[in-house]
């Protein structure tokens, strides 16, 4: 019975319309409760859940932000399809305070909460009874939760009012809501959220009251839906003092109101990527794409919620330079957001598909140059990644061993650009008409789905490969997804764009003044190459000379200023520390943040740098980025 659900639900999705939706649910939640057997394919390692005796299906929130306090407290109504006989629930949970577990009824639930594992968490296990498909936990968070971030007034553009948000990926979420925290499972969701006055809560979900309605103690309540179903790590928050501006009929940018200007500008192409991500893949299918450009401390460049992407405002370069990042995460609204990698294992499936998506867009708007100095960056990446990880070949395979360890470890270059290479070899053998067609008929089959690596390989061997294993053995399949390193056969990335760039370097070393070099309207790209293929051993002379020919140390590229940075820490030039300093403690982007602190903690010098940085930095990274800083400066390592 569930199986034909399944198929109807599919067919109804693809007319793309949110009511039929809503009914597909509907038909999968009411089924469960008449004690349907629910179905299990994709065991997760990093969840508790037990989802073949109970799953979630929808989770409905209640609740406030304590500014003072630094919590969030209410309740979450959980939806449940429950399997014949199945006697309990099992929920993932970090640091919560649980107050009362509840059914529908308001009558109290038995529960319990199991040991507790550092990178997991604690299970929460609910007793069930026949009929019981909502459970009710009443619950607070920790004032440290891993997913969300409390900024005072001084850390917010505005510096008059706090901020919150939240990041949800990998395993957080379960940190600030009980609930299935396993991209293997997806859930409906609303919810509503009591904020302070004057500030705005926005989520990733239709915002149903956009000025909010009153609500106690002189506060404001906002409402949300979201009617797509998802993994639970794309369940997003945000409050702060926030303005909005649309830039298309169905984008917009929400920021604080004195970056408002800033971001527009910067983002003024995003109707166009939807526009353009539509004609290669196939219907946008969330509504609404929307940015939200976060304070500083926000610890990824972007984060593909969704109807509501995060972004760092270190994207703000004032030329557009950088927005192959907003591309990127609008590409995880097809992979990723709507075909969902089933576990963190499988995590290349959704950031290597994502890259390519995100280079194709990329080329459809500003041409195949600028894609392909892209794609010689991101190999670029992908080595230095390579070389990072020398003596651990188990992290650059593409399907990653995670046992035992943080979903985090898998946050390498190696799933981005090793597995969008993969797909850039399949596109060039197979062609690039029959590779599109297959990928758009990708998304539409498995939409709402989440797919493991062996369900996908086996999906590319029946329809893109027609079972002709001759070519699955000359693209060396297995090779890519299941050993270490770059196969022989990846495509070779090149760019004439970069031979320029790289003349200009070798002009240089060979005496010529920086200001003499052919440097006019170069690009962000074409900046970065240069300054990776500046060689070592530069003179205190030659790089004096750099900074002040091209004003490195005081960009406003966040990209070009990091690479400066490194070169600068590289040849411990004392010039470039103020401008180390300040980078480090007024922005929290892990990408720049880790590697800068990574180089200084290779030189005796560098290391009360480091450690005097970091103390006052602290305060405003995102566990994202203090957790993996703290195991450096405390002589450990993760990829």
């Amino acid at each position: 019975m569930f199986e034909s659900i399944r198929r109807a639900a599919r067919r109804m999705r693809a007319r793309y319309c949110a009511q039929a939706l809503t009914i597909a649910l509907l038909l999968v939640v009411t089924a469960a409760a008449r004690s349907v057997s629910v179905q299990s394919r994709h065991p997760d390692m990093h969840s508790y859940a037990r989802p073949d005796e109970a799953r979630v299906t929808n989770v409905a929130l209640d609740l406030r932000t304590d500014f003072d306090t630094r919590t969030i407290g209410g309740t979450a109504t959980l939806t449940l399809a429950v399997s014949p006989g199945a006697g309990e629930v099992v929920l993932d949970t970090k640091d919560l305070a649980i107050d009362r577990v509840t059914d529908g009824d308001g009558r109290t639930l038995s529960h319990s909460l199991g040991a507790t594992d550092a990178i997991l968490g604690t299970p929460l296990t609910v007793a069930l009874t026949p009929g019981i498909t909502t459970v009710i936990v009443r619950y607070r968070t920790n004032p440290d939760a891993g997913a969300l971030q409390w900024l005072t007034p001084a850390q917010t553009a505005g510096r008059r009012h706090p901020f919150l948000f939240s990041q949800g990926q990998a395993i957080l979420t379960r940190t600030w809501i009980p609930l299935q925290d396993s991209p293997g499972i997806r859930q409906t969701y609303s919810a509503r959220i009591v904020v302070p006055q004057p500030l705005r809560a926005v989520m990733s979900a239709a915002h149903l009251t956009p000025d909010g309605r009153p609500a106690e103690n002189g506060e404001r309540a906002f409402e949300f839906r979201l009617e797509q179903p998802i993994p639970a790590y794309l369940i997003a928050l945000a409050v702060g003092d926030l303005a909005f501006k649309a830039v298309g009929a169905r984008t917009g940018v929400y920021t604080e109101p004195s970056v408002l200007d800033r971001a527009v500008h910067e983002f003024a192409d995003m109707e166009q990527m939807v526009e353009a991500a539509e004609r290669l893949y196939g219907p946008y299918r969330w509504g609404r794409f929307d940015v939200l450009v976060l304070p500083p401390s926000f610890p990824y460049g972007g984060m593909e919620n969704p109807r509501l992407t995060f972004a760092t405002p270190t994207l703000l370069a004032g030329d557009r330079s950088l927005t192959s990042v907003i591309a990127h995460e609008l590409a995880h609204s097809w992979s990723g957001n709507l075909v969902t990698n089933a576990t963190w294992s499988d995590f290349w499936l959704n950031e290597g598909f994502t890259t390519y998506f995100e280079n194709r867009i990329m080329e459809a708007l500003y041409g195949p140059e600028r894609a392909a100095m892209l794609r010689q960056i991101g190999r670029r990446e992908l080595m230095d990644a390579f070389a990072r990880l020398e003596g651990r070949p188990r992290d650059t395979i593409l399907h990653i061993d995670l046992a035992g360890r943080d979903p985090d470890d898998a946050a390498t270059s190696v799933p981005y650009e090793k597995g969008a290479a993969f797909l850039k070899l399949l596109e060039q053998t197979l062609g690039r008409e029959r590779f599109d067609a297959y990928l758009r008929s990708y998304f539409d089959d498995f939409a709402f789905q989440s797919k493991t690596t062996s369900a996908f390989l086996e999906d590319l061997r029946r329809r893109l490969l027609d079972g002709d294993a001759a070519l699955e053995e000359r693209l060396r399949v297995r090779e890519w997804v299941f050993e270490p390193g770059l196969p022989a056969n990846a495509p070779v990335e090149t760019s004439g764009a970069f031979a320029r760039v790289e003349a200009a370097v070798r002009s240089f070393m060979a005496g010529a003044a920086p200001q003499s070099l052919q440097t006019a309207g170069w690009s962000t790209q074409e900046w970065q190459h240069f300054l990776t293929t500046l060689p070592s051993g530069l003179s205190p002379m030659q790089l004096t000379s750099l900074d002040r020919a091209f004003g490195f140390s005081e960009a406003g590229n966040s990209e070009v200023l990091f690479l400066w940075l490194r070169v600068a820490i590289r040849h411990h030039h004392t010039p470039a520390m103020p401008a180390l300093e300040d980078f480090l403690t007024r922005q929290g982007r892990r990408k720049f943040v880790k590697p800068l602190f990574e180089e200084l903690l290779k030189t005796d010098w560098g290391r009360p740098v480091a450690e005097r940085i970091y103390a006052k930095a602290q305060p405003m990274y995102h566990s994202v980025t203090s957790g993996p800083v703290e195991e450096l400066l405390a002589g450990r390592t993760r990829p």
